[in-house]
């Protein structure tokens, strides 16, 4: 898969011309490993973006890291066993823009879906609140904390632990007065690797089968966001 299928400017997950677009634009750029980043599709403004970027992106791969090595003893594995069942850590950052909209209550900023990622590490800007999780049927508003990083669990995640651990579903809105941007860093397993539920776990109870990460993003991407519509085709059928 090369990797800049998933890098540049614009709108994702578009596949119709009849299809209405979020209110937002998006800067999708890949981080790590260093040899699949692109700087064709890095902007030359501001002039220290680049080194700023690396040295944030850094800094969440660290957090990341230490996030996955906890969640590998919760899970009641060695710490590095999620680590290793990437095969290379990958990382991406999506910056995403929603400008102001006279009639917020007719568009969304970005649709609802879950993180193709295993978790996704959210700076929200402050003072402007847009993003929401689906919890018990209702859409509820995660409040930017100053200092304070947002963690989504994604669909990696949540087949690797045959559904224990789920992927949430959020969705942003947009304003009428204010801009707001967020900044989204997504860690996920390598394209080759095959995921499938790690735990020893009766064929009968299994809820997810063996997919190929790279046909599963590729997938997905082909998709309109439409909840988690995506994971079905990780999904054992009955």
């Amino acid at each position: 898969m090369p990797s800049d299928d998933i890098q540049g400017y614009g709108h994702a997950y578009v596949v119709s011309e009849d299809q209405i677009l979020d209110w937002s634009d998006a800067l999708i750029l890949n981080v790590y490993p260093v040899h699949y980043k692109n700087l064709k599709f890095w902007p030359a403004e501001p002039e220290n973006f680049q080194e700023v970027l690396e040295s944030y992106s850094g800094e969440v791969k660290r957090v990341g890291e230490e996030l996955l090595r906890s969640l590998s003893k919760l899970m009641g594995m060695e710490k590095d066993t999620l680590i290793g069942l990437h095969n290379q850590l990958l990382q991406a950052l999506r910056v995403n823009y929603y400008p102001p909209c006279s009639t917020p209550h007719k568009v969304v900023g970005l649709s609802p879906h879950s993180d193709t990622s295993t978790i996704t590490i959210l700076m929200q800007e402050d003072g402007v609140t847009g993003l929401q999780i689906r919890k018990g049927g209702e859409w509820v508003s995660v409040e930017p904390i100053p200092d304070a990083l947002v963690v989504n669990v994604g669909d990696v995640l949540e087949i690797w632990t045959n559904g224990k651990y789920k992927s949430i579903e959020h969705r942003a809105v947009t304003t009428k007065n204010k801009e707001r941007l967020s900044y989204e860093s997504f860690l996920f397993p390598h394209f080759d690797v095959e995921i499938k539920p790690v735990y020893d776990i009766a064929v009968s109870d299994l809820t997810y089968k063996k997919v190929r990460y790279g046909d599963y993003l590729r997938q997905s991407m082909k998709m309109k966001h439409e909840v988690k519509a995506h994971t079905e085709m990780a999904k054992i059928r009955s």
